[in-house]
């Protein structure tokens, strides 16, 4: 049962145009929450910048993820949804939690060791190409979730570190200045499964394998077409658990749907274009109507701006009240 007294908060990284994958492990969860409960939801720009160096790129892809959230109903009188970058006290806060964090929890930090691993790996410097964004990219994470009195954090598994080192720097800065945070706790979401990409493998533009979200009806029938297969016949039974047709499907249809489908599968008689056909009707269906809004408010970004700046100016008197707390506890 959701606790409605409780603040939730969740971020996203414009760092590209969001693909089946996100809607499925991010996007569906962050839609349907807003339904229920108040949300802090921004756009981590503040966050791609250590990966991406180039302004219209970051709008860009700002514009794209609010357009999406929007067209799929993002329930806009719970969902607080803003630029992270129009907060100005996100950047004093990063600033003055730099002091309190010991530089050993960055040295843990997954990215940066991830980071230096790749390095290694490629026989380069372990710091090669590593800019002091991605080292103390936690610290910025955890500004935001303390910033606005976050309770519960969203996040993915892989992601769950970031929550934890909030955790660790709000409890050094309660040890040293008084209780001044509250403590957030990180809640995992359901595990959605291997979401495949065209050619099997997990969906992810590193492996160029994706299907973006809002692509036009032509283009979208064109990827799904593009679905690698094996060679059965028409004539043979296949086994749906193994086919990216399928487990594709599992996510835009009802219960019903996915029984009878499968039992297509498994009879025979069907062969992977007819499969694939289904799979791009279903899918359509359900994003045909978001997709038009879409499009829509990309060619209407004075709308968006109007929308995002709103959401800032409805977070700003909570960061403005957290800043004066800390500012007592630190400056006097």
């Amino acid at each position: 049962m959701t606790d409605n007294s409780k603040v939730v908060l969740t971020g996203i990284k414009p760092t590209g145009t969001p693909h089946f994958g996100n809607y499925v492990g991010a996007l569906q969860p962050l839609i349907a929450q807003s339904q229920l409960q108040k949300t802090f939801m921004f756009i981590a720009d503040l966050h791609s910048l250590n990966l991406i160096h180039d302004a219209a790129e970051i709008k860009r892809h700002t514009y794209e993820i609010s357009a999406l959230l929007i067209a799929l109903g993002l329930n806009l009188d719970n969902a607080v949804l803003f630029r992270q970058s129009d907060i100005p006290e996100i950047y004093q806060l990063n600033t003055l939690l730099m002091n309190v964090t010991p530089k050993g929890l960055m040295n843990r930090a997954h990215s940066y060791k991830a980071a230096m691993d790749k390095n290694t790996d490629a026989g380069l410097d372990i710091d090669a190409g590593i800019n002091m964004g991605l080292y103390t990219y936690p610290i910025l994470m955890a500004a935001d979730i303390l910033l606005y009195n976050s309770d519960i954090v969203p996040v993915g598994a892989d992601q769950k570190q970031h929550v934890e080192f909030a955790r660790d720097i709000a409890g050094h800065f309660n040890t040293m200045y008084g209780e001044t945070f509250k403590l957030p706790e990180p809640v995992i979401g359901r595990d959605t499964g291997l979401i495949p990409g065209l050619d099997g493998r997990k969906m992810s533009k590193s492996y160029d394998n994706t299907i973006p979200l809002m692509a036009p009806e032509k283009d979208l029938k064109k990827k799904i077409m593009r679905i690698i297969t094996d060679s059965k016949t028409p004539e043979e039974s296949k086994n749906p658990d193994e086919s990216t047709i399928f487990q594709l499907y599992k996510h835009f249809a009802t219960d019903a749907e996915i029984a009878e489908f499968a039992q297509m599968f498994r009879a025979g008689g069907m062969g992977y274009g007819t499969a694939k056909t289904i799979l791009f009707e279903r899918v359509n269906s359900v994003l045909s109507g978001p997709r038009a809004e879409y499009e829509r408010l990309m060619a209407n970004t004075d709308e968006l701006d109007a929308i995002l700046a709103d959401g800032a100016a409805r977070a700003r008197p909570v960061a403005i009240e957290t800043m004066a707390r800390v500012k007592r506890a630190m400056l006097g």
